[in-house]
């Protein structure tokens, strides 16, 4: 049969190629898709009477000639004996028409294109409207693989506009590849940004959508401590060969209150025992440590020593302050009671709270700032009345009373457990016991002169 034309198909399919940044195969395949499905309508449009299920029209395909400038209609049918789904199958009579060597069983494909000049129309208005959303899923899908593997990686990015408080910006994954946008929510953005048009920066590509997502398909990230982490990795070469690692990161980008400006304390470790991990980050006369602070507009960043000791982390922690002890008072909720000068108060707990806020998200303890004088006279006193720290909660106190019957015991932590369970268990037995007991004792009444019981009724 004759194929349908479409007059100027070849320029179309440059044009689209060019326009929306796609691979020419993409475009063609993303026009046979549309052409399918305006297929699939006009045939739904002739046959109203029909129900076809959803998967109907599987067997179908299109056969695109972009330089002859038109396509068919292809489907693929079994030979049958006798015929009862004609879109599906077709009779051996037919086929060994042309094919005498044609068994029952095979598959042949058929030219199913329909001659009807109101097809060609039908299909040219449906196709405009189906082939826009196929190269919309065709350029989503391919954003979604060209960008998957760069997640939590940082990219430099471009400010586009401002959509409802969420800056779009325009991103590139390198290697000569289009720029594509991303969205840039208000909760990721810094307040010491200026988004304005055309201000380049660098992001952090926090999320690919996927799926069939409207709008932007990336979300990129300037508030994320995953920033600051690519950031140091970018100007340390000791980060990228493994000589120093990033253990771990606690970021405040945008503080609950304006009058703390953003802050991050970053814990580095080192696996050669003649490199200073800390000096590594800062750099020579702190060059590389400036890089990443002019990066996030000042952002204030402390460098502190990871340690295996939690005592030996959570001083270095609360750096800049100086610490006098650390006394870790409940390891099991990892609770922390910090020893500072009176000089060093306000330095160790930060405007409004940061600084220790922080260092209790870096390592991962609930700290206590105590000034040392006041704190060993509580301590005297809570000693004195068979505390073992002061201060204590209720629940603290118990878990020390549970750990002090355990280690006079000598069980381990299961055993101990064990016996504090069937111990439980025989309590409640016997409270059950006492119920059962009261219960029986409503069933008599007692005779006052003899004290017996006579059974009631």
């Amino acid at each position: 049969m004759a194929m349908v034309p479409l007059p100027g198909l070849a320029e179309m399919v440059e044009m689209i190629s060019r326009e929306r940044n796609l691979p020419r195969h993409v475009v063609t395949d993303a026009l046979r898709e549309a052409l399918l499905k305006g297929y699939e309508r006009y045939r739904k449009t002739i046959q109203r009477d029909v129900v076809f299920a959803e998967d109907h029209f599987r067997n179908f395909d299109v056969e695109l000639d972009v330089e002859a400038g038109g396509f068919r209609v292809l489907a693929t049918k079994a030979i049958v004996e006798q015929v009862q789904n004609p879109d599906h199958e077709i009779s051996l009579y037919d086929v060994q028409q042309d094919y005498p060597e044609a068994e029952v069983g095979w598959e042949v494909t058929d030219d199913v294109t329909p001659q009807q000049a109101e097809f060609g129309r039908m299909a040219a208005i449906q196709t405009k409207q189906v082939l826009a959303q196929k190269l919309r899923d065709q350029q989503r899908r391919l954003i979604q693989e060209e960008f998957r593997d760069l997640e939590k990686t940082v990219l430099q990015a471009r400010v586009l506009r401002t959509e409802r408080q969420t800056v779009i910006m325009s991103v590139s994954s390198g290697f000569g590849q289009p720029e594509v946008e991303a969205e840039l929510p208000k909760k990721e953005q810094l307040a010491s940004d200026r988004y304005t048009p055309n201000a380049v920066m660098k992001v952090y590509l926090k999320k690919v959508y996927e799926g069939s997502r409207r709008g932007p398909q990336l979300l990129v990230s300037r508030a994320d401590a995953g920033l600051v982490v690519n950031l140091f990795a970018n100007e340390v070469p000791e980060i990228e060969e493994d000589i120093v690692r990033i253990v771990a990161v606690a970021r405040e980008a945008n503080p609950p209150s304006r009058n703390v400006g953003p802050r991050t304390k970053i814990a580095v470790d080192t696996v050669e025992r003649d490199v200073d991990p800390v000096g590594a980050c800062i750099g020579a006369r702190g060059s590389r440590i400036q890089a990443v602070v002019a990066e996030l507009r000042n952002e204030k960043i402390d460098v502190i020593r990871w340690s295996p000791d939690p005592a030996t982390y959570i001083a270095n922690a609360l750096s800049p302050a100086k610490v006098v002890e650390v006394r870790l008072v409940d390891p099991e909720i990892q609770q922390a009671h910090v020893l500072v000068n009176s000089d060093q108060l306000s330095l160790a707990i930060g405007k409004e709270g940061q600084n220790v806020r922080l260092a209790a998200r870096l390592t991962g303890w609930k700290i206590d700032i105590k000034e040392v004088e006041s704190y060993r006279a509580a301590l005297e006193e809570a000693q004195a009345q068979g505390l073992p720290y002061p201060f204590i909660t209720p629940a603290a106190l118990e878990r020390f009373q549970r750990r002090a019957e355990r280690a006079a015991l000598g069980l381990e932590d299961e055993e101990y457990e064990e016996k504090r369970r069937l111990e439980e268990e025989e309590l409640a037995g016997d409270d059950r016991l006492e119920e059962d007991w009261a219960d029986e004792e409503e069933d008599f009444d007692y005779d006052a002169e003899f004290d017996i019981a006579q059974p009631k009724g």
